[in-house]
């Protein structure tokens, strides 16, 4: 029988550097790229590390002048995005570098979309609704988890709706990523939990979603082995460079998986706590995976079957749905060894909350790519079941 024409794209940076040591080909890799003046796009707490200064002064002894916008917030704002774009245009840059995990990296994303096209930020919310591509951008990478640094996509808070505005367009990819597990060394255990479990989101909802392809699910799989294997190591012992190096990896391929496969109810239901509350992303994903795998069951088994068994269930004598619903166990497991909240009440997200929470979510980007269709009662039940 003739499979049907189908084709797959996929979208990496240009250029990725990964491994101990990789921040040190920052200069040469900007000259590169042609930056003379460079906006470094970073958040409060990695420039009190005195991380931002660090790459400073290599990106200023490679000849780049380079500004600094350190206002960045958790899950960043149109706010962020006009301020950086301020000091951007004021100084005539023509380069970005962002510095931290996924809120740096997004932040970076609005700036150099509103730097090369007319308008306000929230102009361009959507799938490829963004004309121009962003200028020369090099994302370095402090956490193992978002992968924002690598992918095509950008999640900007509206702060007049409390809304995550979702872009998604490849001329939003970095150019250059670099993944340097020795800047990792200084994330705390929770964070280090989180965006591992953020990470883990990531290349489970990949594996599962619409746009899944061979090459994504390899993606997928290698990501959730070392998560599984690494992260808790990693929490245990953020000095673990072994640990770090692996997730660095793992964040990496979870993020070329969900990058092109599309993610589904779980990024859905996370992002409204996040806009809505200020919640962290990385804790609402880890809170909320296992709800949205045993919602997502009945639609794929075998492929939860899979992921059960990559999360260290055995299969022998157990049915796809059997060996899949031990999987969900097997994920609650993980969360607990490594100190995620029980639920979405212990980061104080309430009752009264959830129908604005899941009036939201339907209406995100991401339920479109889940492998089972969504109601507005299924989000209100979650929600519950999570709180």
């Amino acid at each position: 029988m003739a499979l049907a024409e189908q084709v797959f794209d996929f979208f990496i940076p240009s250029v990725s550097k990964m491994g101990i040591g990789a921040v040190k080909q920052l200069g040469d890799a900007a000259k590169f790229l042609g930056g003379t003046k460079a906006l470094l796009v970073t958040d409060k707490g990695v420039a009190a590390l005195g991380m931002a200064d660090q790459i400073k002064q290599i990106l200023e002894d490679a000849g780049i002048t380079t500004l600094v916008y350190s206002d960045t917030e958790p899950n960043p704002t149109d706010v962020n995005v006009r301020e950086g774009l301020i000091i951007y245009k004021e100084n005539k840059c023509n380069m970005l570098v962002s510095l931290g995990g996924g809120s740096s990296h997004d932040c970076a994303k609005g700036i150099g979309i509103v730097a090369c096209n007319d308008g306000d930020i929230r102009d361009f919310a959507g799938v490829d609704a963004v004309p121009n591509a962003l200028p020369p951008f090099i994302a370095i990478n402090t956490t193992a988890g978002t992968a924002a640094e690598m992918t095509r996509f950008a999640v900007i808070t509206n702060t007049e709706t409390h809304v995550k505005m979702i872009f998604a367009t490849a001329r939003i990819t970095p150019t250059i990523a670099i993944n340097d597990p020795v800047l990792m060394v200084g994330m705390p255990p929770a964070l280090t939990a989180s965006t591992g479990m953020d990470a883990l989101t990531h290349a489970i909802e990949a594996y599962v979603a619409a746009l899944a392809n061979p090459v994504t699910d390899a993606c997928a799989v290698a990501a959730i082995k070392l998560i599984v294997e690494y992260l808790p190591q990693a929490v245990a012992n953020g000095d673990n460079m072994e640990a770090r190096d692996k997730m660095a990896y793992a964040e990496y391929l979870a993020g070329m998986a969900f990058n092109n496969a599309g993610i589904g109810i779980v990024h859905a239901m996370a992002h409204q706590p996040g806009a809505l509350l200020n919640k962290p992303h990385g804790v609402c994903n880890a809170i909320l995976l296992p709800h949205g795998c045993a919602f997502n069951l009945i639609a794929c088994p075998q492929r939860y079957a899979d992921i059960a068994v990559l999360m260290g269930v055995n299969p022998e004598g157990l049915s796809s749905m059997e060996v899949a619903e031990k999987g969900v166990e097997a994920i609650r497991k993980l969360s607990v060894a490594v100190g995620i909240p029980a639920g979405l009440a212990d980061i104080g997200v309430k009752e009264s909350d959830i129908p604005l929470l899941a009036d939201n979510a339907i209406k995100d980007i991401c339920c479109l790519f889940n492998p089972r269709k969504i109601t507005l009662d299924d989000l209100i039940r979650l929600y519950k079941e999570a709180m």
